[in-house]
């Protein structure tokens, strides 16, 4: 039961002949969302993100286990998460770093540029949504030390059109890294 709980709903499956051309308007659309997106998350304009959230919000990062290659199919074990966000989770997060004195691990804050790459779009079953895969590479420094953080990731985004904007509405983050090298992730993904 409890496993049920904490198990994300599945992404519909990234298929091919539904893949959405590169350099189409609605691509365009999309690569602007992500562009925007991590602009937004490297300058602290959080409330602003967070508007760019659906209510139904589901934001997950699986535990990543090392397989061989013959099990590399169970890398995810995707009932034991780093991060386990819904809408209203994901909202504390974002009070407690802009409106609190409480984000120790982000006061003063982290140096990030998110880089995005390697955007494919799918359309879904549902004529409102699109799946989205990308890579996310994200820096981090911290303080004035000379070394920086690495975090390498993919992404897989569900983005629902509502009204004349797309929203997220879920991310599937997949760490590259089983242990993560990072002293706190109390930034966004």
């Amino acid at each position: 039961m409890l496993q049920e709980l904490l198990e994300p709903t599945p992404l519909p499956p990234s298929v091919r002949k539904n893949r959405i051309a590169i350099g189409s308007e609605a691509y365009n659309e999309v690569l602007n969302f992500l562009y925007d997106e991590a602009e937004m998350l490297d300058n602290l304009r959080l409330g602003e993100w967070a508007e760019l959230l659906t209510k139904d919000l589901e934001y997950n990062a699986p535990l990543r286990h090392t397989r061989s290659t013959a099990h590399f199919a169970q890398t995810y074990s995707r009932n034991v998460q780093h991060l386990h966000e819904n809408y209203g989770s994901m909202m504390m997060r974002v009070k407690r770093i802009t409106d609190t004195k409480s984000a120790w691990g982000e006061d003063p804050p982290s140096r990030v540029k998110r880089m995005v790459s390697n955007v494919r779009v799918y359309t879904t079953d549902k004529p409102n949504e699109l799946k989205v895969d990308s890579y996310l590479l994200v820096t981090r420094s911290r303080f004035d030390f000379d070394y920086f953080d690495l975090i390498p990731c993919e992404r897989h985004d569900i983005l629902r059109r509502e009204g004349d904007s797309l929203m997220l509405a879920r991310r599937e983050i997949l760490l590259d890294q089983v242990v993560i090298g990072t002293p706190n992730l109390g930034i966004i993904l």
